[in-house]
């Protein structure tokens, strides 16, 4: 699932790595509530703070504790500024025309690094939970990649927009095939 609505940060230099707005908290909470009753054997999360902060109340709920994964963090993680994607394409930022042309940023993982890192930890993540719900709070570009990869899709920034906090469920058979169950699913932000 992808985190919530982060806030905006533009730093001079360092990491920007935000917290979640409000909105983001809102969406955290009622998606705790929505899984709570669902059996999750595992929770793994990105180290940066808006997916901390979205898996934190599902986490309490659920008592599990969460696993950081690094390699299901952003490929911009490493990068001095955070804009949320809708900000950046309807302004038609400048940074946004260059990431549709495909140019790559400094300090974002090269696209084919990236995908391989991606694809590596959510098959260990399946490998290590057979049988078993797993959930996974990630970011958009993370989750644009796995499912790129198993539907067969080659894609350099994405081929869909993931909303906050939406969920996108992947079967997974010991066979080895991997099936897309539901894709952007956000019944729990109604309302």
């Amino acid at each position: 699932m992808r985190h919530g609505l982060p806030v905006r940060r533009e730093l001079k230099e360092g990491v920007a790595d935000p917290e979640l707005a409000p909105d983001g908290l809102r969406q955290a909470e009622r998606l705790a509530d929505y899984l709570a009753s669902e059996e999750i054997a595992a929770l793994y999360v990105s180290p940066l703070k808006r997916a901390q902060e979205t898996a934190a109340p599902l986490a309490a709920r659920l008592g599990l504790v969460p696993i950081i994964d690094d390699d299901i963090s952003e490929f911009d993680r490493n990068s001095s500024e955070y804009v949320p994607i809708e900000e950046l394409r309807g302004t038609n930022d400048p940074r946004w025309l260059r990431m549709m042309r495909g140019e790559w940023e400094e300090g974002h993982d090269h696209p084919d690094l990236f995908r391989k890192r991606v694809v590596a930890a959510c098959e260990r993540m399946i490998e290590r939970h057979a049988s078993e719900r797993v959930v996974a709070v990630c970011h958009g570009g993370v989750i644009n990649q796995y499912l790129a990869h198993i539907l067969g899709i080659q894609t350099q920034l994405g081929f869909f927009y993931p909303q906050y906090t939406s969920i996108h469920r992947v079967v997974a058979s010991r066979e080895g095939l991997r099936s897309l169950a539901t894709l952007n699913e956000t019944a729990h932000l109604r309302g």
